[in-house]
């Protein structure tokens, strides 16, 4: 959530960075709403000193046994009142709407953001390994994935419905065996494990950011008012709202897994084929709590974080620097890691890095107490470490050989028992 405080100093500034993000619509409302509040939460403040000095002579005019002019004195108090009390609904009415305004602005993005509407204005800032070609042999993953028995399309779909996957024997291994890898790769960097509830409450998807914007994406348990998260940076994240931390603690460094969940309502009939898009799918998250003066050298190094895994899978990958327009609602600023997938021809998202500065903090009140004593709200940063199932489309798609056979990183072998090749059902052993 924006500061309100810096909305009212500096409007042009602030429109000018909504206006990057694509809309500065509800700015000019929301500062006009704010005018109205202040003016009468001043007339409310002012009538309810007027009504403690009214009450302190009436009980004068009554000592004095002035009781006529105490009478008097008593029905202009009570006119008073009914004025205090239309003021205070005013007053009450005015936050809330301002609450919701502020909660519908997206984040500012950093000056060092490209401006631009959309994906074109993207930057490709560097990239590792040879991508962007295609092997005469490839095969997209879905064509792989079932051939050798790995993941099953349409049983997933009959059981949960479409974007719904199954994966089985050495696919449900593999799987397992990158979450563990991943995991595992992070945790000896110093990141803290953590294993939080896969659902969470609306305080908390607040928090993050995840809503109001992004509820119809959302699966929502209405009796409960729960929501199955769909990524763990949003319980992780919410670990610590409400508290004031010590900076002695910071940085804080959380790596933790999760399935995630999303209806995609807004990419409907997108990506549906084979695993781009789906609903349901494994990752593994990196949260950083940070200090204000470190945090975009602690998205530099969360970038290089995620790189080192795709590094380690031996995976063509990119780095991409999002422009202002295909940022996320709650980002300041944003790297892509998109993995090449010769099969589909395409660079795939495999990892979105950001810096949400206090954007989160002050949705969460989140805060830490300075060694010289005084409070700041703490900026929040999140990285894919990395999301499943498109780094398994990496893997697949670039391991394939000509007889159709793929090779495992040597990476995952110590995970799947010193296994170096998936090979067709009729040649395994």
């Amino acid at each position: 959530m924006l500061d309100l405080r810096h909305i009212r100093r500096e409007p042009e500034l602030v429109r000018a960075g909504l206006l990057k993000k694509g809309d500065a619509a509800e700015l000019d409302r929301l500062l006009a709403l704010d005018a109205g509040y202040r003016e009468a939460l001043h007339e409310l403040e002012a009538g309810r000193a007027a009504r403690n000095s009214a009450s302190r002579a009436i009980a004068e005019l009554l000592r004095e046994e002035r009781t006529a002019e105490a009478e008097t004195r008593k029905r202009e108090v009570r006119a008073l009142g009914e004025r205090l009390a239309a003021l205070e609904r005013e007053v009450e009415a005015g936050r809330g709407e301002i609450e919701t305004l502020l909660l519908g602005l997206p984040n500012l993005p950093h000056e060092s953001v490209p401006v631009g509407a959309d994906v074109a204005s993207n930057r490709v800032e560097r990239s590792w390994g040879t991508g962007g070609g295609r092997p005469a042999h490839a095969r997209p993953h879905w064509e792989i994935g079932p051939e050798l028995g790995l993941v099953d399309f349409e049983r997933g779909a009959k059981v949960a419905g479409s974007g719904f996957l199954v994966f089985r024997d050495l696919g449900a291994r593999l799987e397992r065996a990158l979450i563990s890898f991943m995991i595992e790769h992070h945790r000896r960097a110093g990141f803290v494990e953590v294993s939080t509830p896969f659902l969470a409450n609306r305080r908390t998807m607040l928090g993050t950011g995840q809503l109001p914007k992004l509820e119809a994406d959302m699966y929502h348990l209405e009796s409960e008012d729960l929501f199955l998260i769909p990524t763990a940076e949003v319980p992780v994240t919410g670990l610590h709202q409400d508290e004031i931390l010590d900076e002695a603690e910071l940085p804080i460094r959380y790596v933790s897994y999760s399935p995630c969940f999303r209806r995609e309502a807004g990419a409907a009939g997108r990506d549906t084929r084979g695993m781009i898009r789906v609903h349901q799918f494994d990752k593994v998250e990196l949260v950083k709590i940070v200090r204000p003066e470190a945090s975009y050298d602690e998205l530099e190094s969360l970038v290089a974080r995620a790189e080192s895994v795709l590094q380690a899978l031996e995976l063509p990958y990119r780095v991409v620097l999002l422009a202002t327009g295909d940022m996320s609602f709650a980002s300041a600023k944003t790297y892509d890691l998109e993995v090449w997938a010769p099969g589909v021809e395409r660079w795939l998202e495999v990892s979105s890095c950001s810096n949400f500065e206090d954007f989160q903090a002050r949705r969460s009140n989140m805060r830490f107490r300075r060694r010289e004593g005084d409070v700041a709200l703490v900026h929040t940063l999140n990285g894919s470490g990395l999301a499943l199932p498109r780094t398994l489309i990496g893997i697949l798609e670039n391991g394939l050989g000509p007889d159709g056979s793929v090779t495992l990183p040597a990476a995952l072998r110590p995970y799947l028992d010193g296994l170096e090749r998936i090979e067709p059902p009729g040649v395994r052993g």
